[in-house]
C-alpha cells in the first residue's frame, strides 16, 4: 500500500445500500488494489445541515456543530476525493449537494483548504441517457470552485466521469468505467506531491 496516499469516497445517496453504493465501493477496491488507501462515508448516516450563507466560517468554524466535522476531517486528509450520486431530477442529490454547498468553509477568507486535490464522479441513473453527464458536470463545477483537479474517466470512453445505468452489478461497460476511473485516480494522487 501506499500509506501515504488517500482516497476518500463520499456516498452521496439517501440510501444506504444500492447502486451508488456498489459503484462507489467497485471504485475503491480496484484503488486498493492499486496499493492506494481508501475511506468510505455514507451521507445517508449523517446529520448535516444546509449551509445558512452567514459566512461565519470566515473565522474557520462553522455556525452549525454537526456530522460534518467528520467529513471536513476526511476532506482536509485527502489526497483524492470521488463523489458518488444517483441522478435526481438530472442533478446530484440533495444530500450531496448540501454536503457540497457546507464546504464553503474550506475556501471561505481566500484559504482554498482542497486546493490541488484530485476529484473525480460517479453517476448512477435509471436510463443510459437519464441524467448522468449533467450529475458529474455539478460535481466538477464543485472542484474547480475548490480550486481542485477534476478527472475524467479516461480511455477509451473519456466522459465526465463514471456511469452505471440501471442495476449497477450488471451493467458491465459502467463498471468499466468506474474500474478505469479509479486507476485514474491512483495514478493521479501518486503523482500528487
Amino acid at each position: 500500500m501506499m500509506a501515504d496516499k488517500l482516497v476518500l469516497g463520499i456516498h452521496g445517496s439517501p440510501h444506504r445500500e444500492g447502486n451508488t453504493a456498489f459503484a462507489l465501493r467497485h471504485a475503491l477496491a480496484v484503488l486498493e488494489q492499486e496499493g492506494i488507501r481508501t475511506q468510505y462515508i455514507a451521507l445517508a448516516d449523517l446529520q448535516i445541515a444546509p449551509c445558512e450563507g452567514s459566512f461565519a466560517c470566515r473565522s474557520g468554524t462553522c455556525v452549525h456543530d454537526d456530522d460534518m466535522g467528520s467529513v471536513c476531517d476526511a476532506l482536509r486528509a485527502c489526497d483524492g476525493l470521488i463523489l458518488a450520486s444517483p441522478v435526481y431530477m438530472g442533478m446530484v442529490t440533495g444530500q450531496l449537494k448540501v454536503m457540497m454547498d457546507r464546504t464553503v468553509l474550506f475556501r471561505a477568507g481566500s484559504r482554498f483548504e482542497l486546493s490541488g486535490k484530485v476529484g473525480a464522479g460517479i453517476a448512477c441513473g435509471g436510463f443510459r441517457n437519464g441524467g448522468q453527464e449533467l450529475t458529474l458536470q455539478n460535481m466538477q463545477t464543485f472542484f474547480l470552485q475548490q480550486d481542485m483537479y477534476a478527472l475524467a474517466d479516461g480511455p477509451r470512453y473519456s466522459h465526465s466521469g463514471a456511469t452505471i445505468v440501471g442495476r449497477a452489478a450488471d451493467d458491465e461497460l459502467g463498471l468499466q468505467t468506474v474500474a478505469n476511473l479509479a486507476r485514474r485516480m491512483a495514478a493521479a494522487v501518486r503523482e500528487r506531491r
